[in-house]
């Protein structure tokens, strides 16, 4: 599905008509900025940080027999008839 453009329509219907021909004859260029991805590289790594550390230090604090709980669970929800 094709991104909004970032220009704002105006609301009068002869500036509406102006722009709508403008685009039209390749005056006004209609095509959305390219920013990269759009995300704030900032909160993609504080992501990533957290990303990489979690699983690892769950697993580090969980003792063998809470461990073992959890797969039991997960096992019994995994093969759990469905009705």
């Amino acid at each position: 599905m094709p991104k909004r453009s970032s220009i704002k329509r105006p609301r009068d219907t002869n500036q509406l008509a102006k722009m709508i021909v403008g685009i039209a004859s390749g005056e006004i260029d209609d095509t959305p900025a390219k920013t990269g991805d759009g995300k704030n590289p900032a909160a993609v790594a504080l992501g990533r940080l957290g990303g990489l550390k979690g699983g690892n230090a769950r697993a580090a604090s969980l003792t063998q027999k809470k461990r073992a709980a959890i797969a039991k669970k997960a096992a019994r929800a995994r093969w759990a008839k469905k009705v």
